[in-house]
């Protein structure tokens, strides 16, 4: 498996550096382990890169360290940014969802930094039910009120109920945004 040029661009911005030979992979490789405290093998990174000709699939657990180098959650989250960082603009629908789209029973996995993943369930009208959460404030049975999701972009619910009574505005991965999936 070689990284595709989107994430080869992430790696070169977040190194400070262009990764144009094999020797760059080990200048990577410090930097990664310095920023994660995890280790990735030079000799891994040199054939994610296209240095080496071998087309061994990765371990998920060292892709993982590549997706938290990059700040994001996991590999799976770092990937749908890149499945949706093609040559044109034209997926907004793949970027942005609008909760009027949505049929009730629709499932919604959101994941954000640090660690945090809830799953809700579309009520319609712009209602939604926690159904799963990891991690964070928003609790299972909470329903939540949201006109759409941006990836990229902090959770914005507009209003949080809680056992009938209104906890107000909930906003959720300031820093890095949130990543989301249709389950």
């Amino acid at each position: 498996m070689k990284l595709s040029p989107y994430i080869k661009e992430l790696l070169s911005k977040q190194c400070g550096r262009d990764i144009a030979t094999a020797a760059d992979c080990t200048l990577l490789a410090l930097d990664i382990e310095s920023k994660t405290g995890e280790h990735v093998g030079v000799n891994t990174l040199k054939r994610l890169l296209g240095f080496i000709d071998d087309e061994r699939e990765p371990r998920l657990s060292t892709l993982n360290i590549i997706a938290r180098y990059l700040d994001h959650y996991n590999w799976e989250a770092l990937k749908l940014l890149d499945d949706n960082a093609g040559n044109s603009d034209f997926n907004d629908t793949l970027t942005e969802l609008h909760a009027a789209q949505l049929k009730p029973g629709a499932m919604i996995e959101i994941t954000y930094l640090p660690n945090r993943r809830l799953v809700i369930k579309c009520q319609g009208n712009n209602s939604f039910v926690v159904v799963e959460s990891e991690n964070g404030k928003l609790r299972v049975g909470d329903m939540l009120h949201l006109d759409h999701l941006v990836r990229g972009y902090p959770l914005l619910v507009s209003e949080v109920v809680r056992g009938g009574t209104s906890l107000g505005t909930f906003t959720a991965g300031k820093a890095q945004g949130i990543q989301f999936k249709l389950l």
